[in-house]
Order: C-alpha cells, then sequence, then structure tokens
C-alpha cells in the first residue's frame, strides 16, 4: 500500500464509499464526490483493466474505450506491479479474466 495515500482523509471517504448498498447510491454520491471526468476516467481505467486481463489488445482496448496508449500502459503496470485491487474486484465479480 502507498503510504502517501494512507491518511485519515482518505480512510473517512472509503469509509463512506463503503456504506453505498446500491447502483443508485452510487450514482448520488459519486456524482457529488467526482466531476463528470473524474468519474468517467476512473470508469475508463476500470474498463482498460478488464480488457487487458481478457488479453485484449492495446489498439482493440483503445478502440472500444478511447482511451490512450499511456493510460492502457499504466493500467496494465498497474495490474502487473500494483496491489492487485483490480484482481481481488474481478475474482469478487465472477470475472473470467486471466490473471498475471
Amino acid at each position: 500500500m502507498n503510504k502517501k495515500i494512507k491518511t485519515e482523509a482518505v480512510d473517512h471517504l472509503f469509509e463512506a464509499i463503503l456504506t453505498l448498498k446500491t447502483p443508485e447510491e452510487c450514482y448520488a454520491f459519486f456524482e457529488d464526490v467526482c466531476t463528470v471526468n473524474e468519474l468517467l476516467s476512473l470508469s475508463q481505467r476500470y474498463e482498460v483493466a478488464k480488457m487487458l486481463r481478457e488479453k485484449k489488445t492495446y489498439l482493440d482496448i483503445a478502440e472500444r474505450t478511447g482511451a490512450s496508449t499511456a493510460t492502457i500502459s499504466r493500467v496494465n503496470r498497474s495490474l502487473n506491479y500494483g496491489n492487485d485491487g483490480y484482481d481481488m474486484v474481478f475474482k469478487r465479480l465472477g470475472y473470467q479474466c486471466e490473471e498475471k
């Protein structure tokens, strides 16, 4: 875990997120907390990660998500050298993605 982000304020944010129970609650909260572009960027990275785990090519991912190759590369680095957060979520959601 990156010690730079481990703060009391981030703990409070995560505690708030963990109280959300439905997609509608998530929409309400995240629309208040994030700008539209921030939320779309987060969702784009998540889609990129899923597609990378499905072994899609950078070109296919870029065409389908609109993500730049720099973003795809950054997400790929997180998948390969990060904290396994994406894979934890994919497993819990039952996605049949190929792991590292």
